[in-house]
């Protein structure tokens, strides 16, 4: 792979997101717009080029309800089959599978006791939400369980069998794209509980088993070829509370997998070491790596010697490298075809000539948009894309013999982007000199000079993630600014993607410097003459409602308000109950310390409105109610719990209409003195 066509492709490209912003006010878009279901999501193309796959608004359901649509590429002038939810289990997901399958994820809701099964077991939750995974074929006809083991394993309690079906017992790992049947799943076994690993075929289900994933053994990189399992992860212990994570390669000549210290690290060190492929040519693996610099980069490592290459592969000074773009088609496979830039939004830049061209053409069509290529056949005669931006919510398309673009559909066609305004990416100094990014949106017409605006900083959740421009899919940012909002998404310390030291400055900072951030970005808005210091409002949900929160009992609250979405209020109860997986607790559980709103009500200063689903057992309402009981002899409080909420999306669209009202009403007439 030539590392200089790389670098020359990185610094052609551009990370400025860029939106034009009209003169002219206007309406608030309507929050239906925002409720309702999309008409197109989860498009995907089958690895053989032969199907598309969606999930799409019913027809007839007014977008209330979901379906699944199937379309023949060789046909698409025949239209799509479609096979609506049924009253229970909807669908939320479907991919495109070789052999004329379909892969469709459906849920519904589920009442009772947990007994120990699934996220919300140890926190006493009986309201959750099952989610079944199937397989059908194009024609949809029949659905059943996707990789699903129907034997019955001797001894397994009717607990344990409910276990199963609320955590879910199989999973697509991967499509291995050349071959023609068989793909790589996960079952969980019913007695150890945990995963295996097999080949199976999609026309004949049967199965071949390639692992047995164990407490502290998982797989790595399998061949996408054969499926061999090339590398994989072990965790031993490192001494009192700390575990090292050992990566071990198969050597290619015995066979046996060996530990290579060169990738073995203590995992409190947070370090990011992701074998994502191997290079047919040279033998050597493909890693992504934060080893050698702050952010992510593309790396070669060579088992033999047991050393990376002196230069990336793929590197830039302000961005990680989130993903290498490998070939899946017979023409192209296995190649380095690109990579994506994590920036504000996630850029994809190729390198492969006939990749790139579409690319450049794709970009010059949809002028100040973001194009993800997201499947093609072999010859490139049909390639799937979308196109979409901070105005305009994803569409996707179909693009034949490279000249023809198909509309398959926009997820929310009724949006106007003209009503939708400008999105930058910004940063500010923080009090204590570090740099925060942020993203801010702001509403149409606006421009510096102007009135100042009433405005929103809204932290994100996680904390353990980041915010990415573009299209919101929670519409929240385009519900604010078009009506007069700006709105500030500030990467607190503590935030992932941006770097490992601002990831790391985050440790034990709960309401402490990462709320700094966030109120240091209230006071950076006022300074550049965009918020007026009166008008200024947090809203957050999950860790982004822990932020506002701790806005309420922390002094000197640069805000009018706060509005806590499922937010976690008691560090105390918190505990390690956010995962099931043994390690990531006692990882994050060292980290998640600080200011704890629930012992500090005492000092309640701003009014406060509070919003959970009955159906959250990740931030269970015990958090919302429990400070609002506390705080609302203090400071004005609003308690709304949602029925059959769950914390994630995709929620109904009763739950976007009941809480965009709520926010909407509360900003308006509750926020501070007057409203906001």
């Amino acid at each position: 792979m030539n590392t200089s066509t790389i670098r020359r492709a990185l610094h052609a490209c551009c990370f400025t997101l860029l939106a034009s912003a009209t003169a002219q006010a206007a309406e608030p878009i309507p929050i239906e717009d925002f409720a309702r279901v999309p008409a197109i999501q989860s498009v995907s193309m089958s690895s053989d080029g032969k199907n598309l796959v969606a999930i799409v608004a019913s027809p007839g359901s007014d977008y209330q309800e979901t379906a699944l649509a199937t379309w023949k590429l060789d046909d698409l002038g025949a239209g799509s089959t479609i096979t609506p939810s049924g009253d229970r289990m909807k669908f939320v997901g479907a991919s495109a599978l070789k052999a004329d399958k379909v892969f469709v994820l459906a849920r519904q809701e589920w009442t009772g006791q947990l007994g120990g099964c699934g996220e919300g077991k140890t926190t006493g939750a009986t309201k959750t939400f099952v989610y079944k995974a199937y397989l059908t074929d194009t024609a949809q006809g029949d659905f059943n369980d996707a990789f699903a083991d129907n034997t019955r394993t001797l001894g397994i309690s009717q607990q344990t069998q409910r276990c199963l079906e609320i955590a879910g017992t199989a999973s697509l790992v991967h499509a291995l794209p050349l071959d023609p049947e068989r793909v790589i799943v996960s079952q969980l076994n019913e007695l150890t509980l945990s995963a295996n690993y097999y080949l199976y075929n999609l026309r004949t289900d049967k199965k071949e088993l390639l692992f047995k994933a164990g407490g502290r053994s998982s797989p790595g990189l399998f061949d996408p070829r054969t499926g061999e399992l090339l590398t994989r992860t072990q965790i031993e212990s490192a001494g009192p509370n700390d575990y090292e994570q050992q990566i071990l390669i198969r050597n290619q000549e015995t066979g046996e997998f060996e530990e290579h210290e060169t990738l073995t690290k203590k995992i409190t060190e947070r370090y990011t070491i992701d074998i994502v492929g191997k290079d047919d040519a040279s033998g050597k693996f493909y890693v992504l790596t934060d080893l050698f610099s702050d952010r992510v980069e593309a790396r070669m490592y060579d088992p033999r010697t047991r050393k990376f290459d002196d230069e990336p592969l793929a590197a830039h000074p302000e961005f990680s490298i989130s993903r290498l773009i490998l070939g899946t088609q017979p023409s192209n496979f296995n190649r380095v075809l690109g990579f994506v830039v994590d920036g504000p939004q996630p850029k994809a830049v190729y390198v492969d000539p006939s990749m790139k061209a579409i690319q450049d053409a794709l970009e010059q069509a949809y002028p100040g948009q973001s194009i993800g290529i997201s499947g093609y056949n072999d010859d490139l005669s049909r390639v799937l894309f979308s196109a979409s931006s901070a105005q305009h919510p994803p569409s996707y398309h179909i693009l034949v013999d490279k000249k023809q673009d198909i509309a398959l559909g926009s997820a929310r066609p009724w949006i106007d982007p003209s009503r939708i305004g400008q999105q930058k990416w910004v940063s500010y100094t923080a009090r204590d000199g570090r740099k925060i990014p942020a993203l801010l949106d702001l509403p149409v017409g606006w421009k510096q000079g102007d009135p100042a605006l009433p405005a929103i900083v809204q932290p994100h959740g996680g904390p353990w993630s980041r915010d990415h421009g573009g299209w919101d899919r929670s519409g929240w940012v385009p519900f604010l600014t078009s009506r007069g909002y700006a709105v500030l998404r500030p990467q607190y310390r503590g935030s992932t993607g941006l770097g490992r030291d601002l990831w790391i400055a985050g440790d034990s900072q709960w309401g402490l410097a990462m709320q700094d951030d966030n109120d240091d970005g209230a006071k950076w808005l006022v300074s550049q003459g965009v918020a007026d210091p009166e008008r200024i409002a947090i809203f957050g949900y999950s860790y982004g409602g822990f932020a506002a929160s701790a806005a309420v009992v922390r002094d000197d609250s640069p805000y009018q308000c706060a509005i806590a979405g499922a937010p976690v209020t008691d560090l105390g109860r918190l505990g390690t109950s956010w995962s099931d997986n043994r390690l990531q607790r006692i990882l994050q559980a060292d980290t998640v310390k600080g200011m704890d709103p629930m012992l500090n009500t005492d000092n309640a200063q701003l009014p406060v409105l509070l919003y959970v689903g009955d159906r959250d057992v990740r931030t269970p309402s015990f958090h919302a109610r429990g400070f609002y009981d506390a705080v609302r002899e203090k400071v004005p409080a609003r308690f709304e719990l949602i029925p059959d909420m769950p914390h994630s999306m995709p929620w109904y669209p009763r739950h976007h209409q009941k809480t965009l009202s709520v926010i909407e009403k509360y900003l308006s007439e509750e926020c501070g003195p007057g409203g906001l």
